[in-house]
């Protein structure tokens, strides 16, 4: 809502529209409901898009506001990326520690992401990982009461929270975000002209661009929500880095590496995608469909 709420305050600025001009149409998805167990034992990302997807097909909605690193990379035909917003927050924030070094040995980690998973486990394999989910404040509060001693949280989360304050932010050395991490995209129907107008005022070109190649890396892999990929892309003089790893789920395997090429060339996120994953030992390759 939060998400939604900044999007329409945005359209409404730029189009000199009155406050509330826009809409907001709550929809409660199946990612909202299931709270018991990891998405990626009940349907994966798709349980944070389908209701809104079929508001959107049916004309219910004209937009929906999702952030990124929760839609599927294969989206359906009839929806269309309008535009994404620039993002300043692409960091996982640790909560509960000062450091990950800070924690003791054989620490409880929360969290169901098998990306983050990983990449504790690759830097301490001590550590006991389970599974935690609920919202912010849920996940917070499990921290507070001592049921784990730490969480993860995106720190572009924690900001549209105004919760800045909370938790420290992990180095990008140490910790790749996901794909799209960070970024607010606004979907639309493929043949909507007209909201395709208004909305191209919102897009920020170089960061769709990043969040464009980020994606085309991860749709190369052919991956699920169970296996565990990291990407960050930034833009510098109309050129995109590409930073990327894989990950077997215990983290003792990884293979990392990255690629520059133009700010118009997103699609060459797959060719990275393609060349690590042939490269990569069997624990890697059997948790991605191409391999």
């Amino acid at each position: 809502m939060v998400q939604a709420r900044k999007v329409a305050s945005a359209l409404e600025v730029a189009e000199r529209w009155p406050a509330g001009h826009v809409e907001i149409v709550p929809i409660v998805t199946t990612g909202d409901r299931i709270n018991d167990r990891p998405l990626a034992e009940v349907g994966g990302k798709g349980l944070w898009t389908k209701e809104l997807d079929a508001a959107l097909i049916s004309g219910e909605i004209d937009f929906t506001v999702h952030s990124m690193k929760d839609v599927e990379v294969n989206r359906p035909p009839e929806i269309r990326l309008a535009a994404v917003r620039p993002r300043m927050y692409v960091q996982d924030k640790l909560i509960g520690a000062a450091s990950l070094d800070d924690l003791k040995s054989g620490a409880v980690v929360g969290t169901s992401s098998p990306r983050r998973a990983a990449q504790l486990l690759a830097l301490r394999p001590d550590l006991k990982i389970v599974p935690i989910r609920g919202n912010v404040d849920t996940r917070l509060k499990k921290v507070e009461a001592g049921e784990v001693d730490a969480t993860l949280l995106s720190a572009a989360g924690l900001h549209r929270l105004r919760l800045d304050h909370i938790g420290v932010p992990l180095p990008l050395e140490v910790m790749l975000p996901a794909p799209g991490q960070g970024a607010l995209g606004i979907e639309i129907r493929s043949e909507d002209h007209e909201c395709s107008m208004y909305l191209k005022n919102l897009d920020d070109v170089e960061t769709r661009c990043a969040v464009e190649a980020e994606r085309a890396f991860a749709r190369a892999l052919g991956g699920s929500c169970h296996s565990p990929v990291a990407a960050l892309a930034t833009v510098e003089h109309m050129e995109i880095h590409l930073r990327a790893e894989i990950l077997s789920t215990d983290g003792k395997d990884r293979v990392r590496d990255q690629a520059r090429f133009g700010l118009r060339e997103c699609d060459q996120g797959s060719k990275l995608g393609e060349e690590m994953l042939a490269r990569a030992p069997e624990s890697i390759r059997q948790l991605f469909r191409n391999a």
